[in-house]
C-alpha cells in the first residue's frame, strides 16, 4: 500500500490517558494564575509555535521527496504534538471551576488554595499548598486537591489531629498553620 494513504501515528494519540483523573461528577478546580497559565499557553501554542511548524512543514513539503525529508517527518510530528497539546488545554480550560483561595485570608480552616503546616507523630514537618489538578507542581510542594494528603486536611481546622492514610499504613497529623494569600489589591485608575 502506498504510504500516502496510510496514518502516520506515533502511539500517543489517545490524549484522554493523559489526563489527570477527576473525581466522578466533580469539578476541575483551579486558581486564577493557574488558569491564567493554562490559557497563556494555549494562546502561544495556536498563535506563535503552530504557525511556525505550519511554516516548516510547508517549506519541507515543497522540497520534493517527503520520505527522506527529516524536517518534514519531525514538522509533521511536531504539529500532532501541538496539536494534541491543544485539545487536552482547550479541554481543560473549558471544564475549569476557577476559584479564588484569597476569599479565605485570615481563615483558620482548609479550603482549596490553602498553604498548610502539618506535623507527623514521628515529627517532621511539612507544609503544602494545595491546587488544581492541571497546576500542582510537587518539586514545589504544591499538592492536588484530590490527593489523599489534600482529602485528608480539607475543611481541617488549626489544631485538628488527622489519620492521614498511607501505604504504610495511618499516621496522625496535627494541623499547625493555614495561610491564605492576600486579596489583589484593587486597580486604581
Amino acid at each position: 500500500m502506498n504510504k500516502a494513504f496510510t496514518k502516520e501515528t506515533d502511539g500517543a494519540d489517545d490524549e484522554d490517558a493523559q489526563l489527570p483523573p477527576l473525581p466522578v461528577g466533580g469539578k476541575n478546580y483551579i486558581t486564577p494564575a493557574g488558569y491564567a497559565t493554562l490559557r497563556a499557553e494555549l494562546l502561544a501554542l495556536i498563535d506563535t509555535e503552530r504557525p511556525k511548524v505550519v511554516e516548516i512543514v510547508h517549506w519541507a513539503a515543497s522540497n520534493g521527496d517527503r520520505s527522506e525529508n527529516g524536517d518534514y517527518i519531525y514538522g509533521k510530528k511536531r504539529l500532532r504534538e501541538i496539536d494534541r497539546r491543544i485539545r487536552f488545554l482547550t479541554k481543560r480550560l473549558e471544564i475549569a471551576e476557577v476559584t479564588d483561595p484569597s476569599l479565605h485570608h485570615g481563615g483558620d480552616q482548609v479550603f482549596f488554595g490553602a498553604r498548610v503546616t502539618y506535623e507527623e507523630e514521628s515529627g517532621v514537618r511539612r507544609t503544602v499548598t494545595i491546587l488544581g489538578i492541571d497546576e500542582a507542581n510537587s518539586a514545589l510542594a504544591q499538592v492536588s486537591w484530590v490527593s489523599p494528603i489534600a482529602r485528608t486536611l480539607l475543611k481541617a481546622r488549626v489544631g485538628d489531629v488527622l489519620s492521614l492514610q498511607t501505604p504504610a499504613g495511618a499516621v496522625e497529623i496535627e494541623v499547625l498553620q493555614v495561610d491564605y494569600p492576600p486579596p489583589a489589591a484593587p486597580a486604581v485608575a
